[in-house]
């Protein structure tokens, strides 16, 4: 029974020592505590591809929290701060990266595919009007031929 009681009690306190402790700052007030969580929510983390680091558990991310936290602290201003942190992991670290050469095609895709449908839209359109036209009416004994097929259904139904 003693065994019982020491097994349930190492796997109860197991999870206790397995967790992790979250990061603490200080901060001077509240604005800066807001800064602070606005910058790390607008910051991707490199290794878990679409989470930000706020919400990121990868070691990475700590780190860059940290440097983000010291740069706070040393005075740097937010752009300051995410061009830091740009030329250190590259500009894969913005949710919402800035319109430049290397760029355009990230940001025109959507109009150039926008555009495309456009035209795809348009050229049925245009092609099912001359199909249209172009189509010649019925004869007069296709036209007898149709009434008659149609009288037929219409007795046996």
């Amino acid at each position: 029974m003693v065994r019982v009681v020491c097994l349930m009690l190492a796997l109860i306190f197991s999870g206790v020592a397995a967790a992790e402790v979250a990061d603490v700052y200080d901060f001077s007030d509240r604005a800066q505590e807001q800064r602070y969580q606005n910058l790390i929510a607008e910051l991707r983390c490199p290794k878990c591809q679409n989470q930000n680091i706020a919400d990121s558990n990868a070691p990475i991310s700590k780190d860059m929290r940290e440097a983000v936290y010291r740069m706070m602290k040393d005075g740097a201003s937010n752009e300051e701060i995410v061009e830091s942190l740009v030329g250190r992991f590259g500009e894969f670290v913005r949710y919402k990266p800035e319109f430049d050469s290397r760029t355009f095609l990230l940001w025109a895709t959507p109009a150039i595919a926008v555009f495309g449908g456009v035209l795809v839209v348009a050229g049925v359109v245009i092609r099912s009007r001359r199909a249209g036209q172009d189509s010649p009416a019925l004869s007069a004994e296709e036209k007898a031929r149709v009434d008659k097929m149609l009288a037929d259904e219409d007795k046996l139904s």
